[in-house]
């Protein structure tokens, strides 16, 4: 397991059904939504298996269910295949996912992020009236190239996430995002899409998110993880819980630098990137940051059975 960092997805990746198959053949996955659901006080697990998509789409809801899913993948791993997660050499996530790497890590209990993420969601929610945000995806931008769209703005838009080479996203004010997507199309960017998203996630306005997050991580245990966790803000690994706590913080207002961390695990000698959780949003993403990386998303029972069986034989 050496050159390896365990990572794991953040909103979007979301789909009804997703975590199932885990729950209905692992009893250790089982018990990761049954924790979810004790500590939300609620049938949860239903509405990520049998809910409406739009229920599953609020922000509230997308960000506890992602982190089960993904915390049913690594407790899979371990309880069925002997797979630790203490084994790599780096944990990270994008945004919401930072939290499932540190329930990984064991730097948070899951039901402890369940409720962190849940409130985490309604407080991104809250922070901004519906309707007067936006987020756009510039696609084949460079980060000098989106600095510049921000600049001509003529309000808040700020870089929210640095994602891989030509996929840099914006968000902020509606206005303001609307206006440097036109900036972009008339300045050699390929393509300025704005995202179907409740909220102007990861920019200053969701400043009353942070405030209320640094609030409530005040008062949640924190432990150190049992490897060093590639925090958003810096893209740079971190194990003090103190400083864990910060930058969670910070990251409710600050860019997802996912770009460069990926960049600088390969550079210290990963070579094996493995997605923990629904989907494959990460995988393909990171195929365009770094030529040669292995990329491998773990879902289903089958994918863990065959991870597992490569790892043994290698």
């Amino acid at each position: 397991m050496d050159h390896t960092a365990f990572i794991f997805p953040g909103q979007g990746a979301q789909f009804v059904g997703m975590g199932k198959e885990l729950a209905d053949a692992f009893a250790s996955a089982r018990a990761v939504f049954e924790e979810v659901d004790a500590a939300l006080g609620e049938n949860f697990s239903s509405l990520i298996w049998e809910g409406s998509d739009d229920d599953l789409k609020l922000t509230a809801n997308t960000q506890p269910a992602l982190m089960a899913v993904s915390l049913a993948v690594t407790r899979a791993l371990e309880a069925e295949f002997g797979v630790k997660v203490g084994d790599a050499t780096y944990v990270a996530g994008h945004s919401l996912g930072e939290y499932s790497a540190l329930a990984a890590a064991g730097a948070i209990s899951v039901g402890d992020a369940a409720k962190l993420l849940r409130f985490r969601g309604e407080s991104m929610q809250k922070a901004v009236p519906a309707g007067e945000g936006a987020m756009a995806a510039l696609l084949g931008a460079t980060i000098e190239q989106a600095e510049a769209a921000c600049a001509a703005s003529g309000g808040v838009c700020e870089i929210a996430n640095d994602n891989a080479p030509g996929q840099v996203v914006l968000s902020g004010a509606k206005a303001a995002v609307e206006a440097a997507a036109e900036w972009s199309k008339e300045n050699g960017i390929k393509k300025a899409v704005l995202l179907p998203v409740s909220a102007p996630f990861h920019c200053s306005l969701m400043q009353p998110a942070a405030d209320a997050m640094a609030e409530a991580l005040a008062t949640t245990e924190l432990k150190s993880p049992i490897v060093p966790v590639y925090a958003n803000v810096t893209a740079a690994p971190v194990t003090d819980p103190a400083e864990i706590r910060n930058l969670l913080v910070e990251q409710v207002t600050a860019r997802v630098r996912w770009r460069e961390s990926v960049e600088k695990m390969a550079a210290e000698g990963v070579v094996n990137l493995v997605e923990c959780g629904a989907g494959k949003v990460l995988t393909v993403m990171n195929r365009r940051t770094v030529k040669g990386l292995n990329g491998t998303a773990l879902g289903t029972p089958s994918d863990l059975e065959a991870f597992a069986e490569a790892q043994n034989q290698a």
